[in-house]
C-alpha cells in the first residue's frame, strides 16, 4: 500500500522515489498532528486519572472582591479626554467688483464668491499657460457654474490698469508738463502668418500662433504624437488648455496635409496599442486583443463592431488609425 501511494505520487509529480517516500511520510504526519486534538479527547482524556481537589470557596471570594474593589478604583481614576471643539472658519464676505480674470488673485477670487475649489482651478489653468481672452472663456474651466458666470459677466474686464478691488480704480491724471522717462518706440510690424502642416510642425511654427506658448505648444505636439498624427481639424478641440483665441488660431493656420500614423490592428499588441490616445482604457484594449485570439483577425471596421465594448462613437474616431493587413 505505501509503495503504491509513493509510486502515484513519483508519477503524478514527476520526482525521484526518495523523494516520493519523504512526500508520503509528511503526509501521514501532518494528518496525524491534524486528528491528535480529536482522538486526544475523545479516546485518552477521559481513561487519564484526574486527582479530585476540594475547591476552597472562601479564596475563590476573596480573590473576586479583590478583582472587583481593584476595577472600581480604575474607573473612579478614569477621567475621559475633554473633547477639542474647533472654531470654525468664518465664510468670507462676498463683494462683487470689476475684476481680470487673467490677473485676479485666488483671494479675490473668492471674495467674488467663486467657490475655493473653482479659484485653485483658475489659477492652475493659468500657471499652465491658459489665458482667458473673452468673457465667456471662465465657462471653458470645468464644473463653472453658468448662473455665477451670468452675475459676474458685467464685472469682467480685460484691462490690468482696471483696479481689482472696488475703490481703487481711480487713476491720477497725468502731468503734461512731466516728460517722458524713455523714448517712445514704435511697435514692430508682425510677420505675416502661412498656413502649414499640423502633423510636421515643430514649436518654433506653434508659437507664432496668438494664445500658444511654448508650454502648450509643447502640449500639443505631445498630443498629436501620441494620435500618430491628425486626421482632421476638428482633433484641436481634444486639445487640453486651448481658449478660443489659440483655437481659432490652429484652425486657420493648421492644416492637416499629411497622412497619419497607421496601426495594423492584427498583428499589434496590447501594450503597444495602448499608447495610442484613444486606447488608455486598458480593459478595451485587453478585450480587442482577446476577441481577436479567439475569433480570429479583423477583415473591416464592421468586424470591430462585434466587440460590445466598441460604440459608435469610438469606432469613428479609431476608424483612420487603423489599417487590417
Amino acid at each position: 500500500m505505501f509503495r503504491k501511494l509513493a509510486d502515484l505520487l513519483q508519477s503524478y509529480f514527476g520526482i525521484s522515489k526518495k523523494e516520493a517516500r519523504g512526500a508520503l511520510v509528511l503526509m501521514v504526519l501532518c494528518l496525524f498532528l491534524l486528528w491528535f486534538p480529536f482522538l486526544f479527547r475523545r479516546f485518552l482524556l477521559p481513561v487519564l486519572p484526574i486527582e479530585e481537589q476540594p475547591v476552597n470557596l472562601e479564596m475563590l471570594d476573596s480573590l473576586a472582591a479583590a478583582l472587583e474593589k481593584a476595577n472600581q478604583s480604575k474607573n473612579r481614576e478614569f477621567k475621559p479626554f475633554p473633547k477639542k471643539e474647533y472654531a470654525r472658519r468664518p465664510p468670507k464676505p462676498v463683494r462683487v467688483f470689476d475684476f481680470d480674470p487673467n490677473l485676479a488673485s485666488i483671494d479675490q477670487l473668492e471674495t467674488l464668491g467663486i467657490p475655493a475649489f473653482l479659484a485653485k482651478r483658475i489659477e492652475k489653468f493659468r500657471t499652465k499657460g491658459g489665458k482667458f481672452r473673452k468673457k465667456e472663456d471662465l465657462l471653458n474651466i470645468y464644473d463653472f457654474p453658468s448662473g455665477l458666470f451670468h452675475k459676474l459677466e458685467k464685472h469682467i474686464v480685460f484691462d490690468s490698469q482696471i483696479a481689482l478691488e472696488p475703490g481703487a480704480g481711480k487713476t491720477k491724471k497725468p502731468d503734461i508738463n512731466k516728460k517722458a522717462p524713455y523714448p517712445t518706440f514704435r511697435k514692430p510690424v508682425k510677420p505675416v502668418m502661412a498656413a502649414f502642416d499640423m502633423n510636421t510642425a515643430d514649436t518654433t511654427e506653434l508659437v507664432m500662433l496668438r494664445g500658444i506658448g511654448s508650454k502648450l505648444s509643447l502640449r500639443i505636439l505631445k498630443f498629436r504624437d501620441a494620435l500618430g498624427g491628425f486626421h482632421s481639424p476638428d482633433q484641436y478641440k481634444e486639445i487640453f488648455g486651448l481658449d478660443s483665441l489659440a483655437l481659432s488660431e490652429l484652425q486657420q493656420y493648421g492644416k492637416v496635409s499629411s497622412a497619419v500614423k497607421k496601426i495594423s490592428i492584427n498583428s499589434v499588441t496590447a501594450e503597444e496599442l495602448s499608447k495610442h490616445s484613444y486606447f488608455k482604457n486598458k480593459r478595451i484594449t485587453s478585450t480587442i486583443i482577446n476577441y481577436r485570439n479567439q475569433h480570429g483577425p479583423f477583415h473591416t471596421i464592421d468586424d470591430l463592431r462585434k466587440v460590445r465594448v466598441i460604440d459608435d462613437v469610438m469606432l469613428k474616431k479609431i476608424e483612420p488609425y487603423l489599417r487590417f493587413d
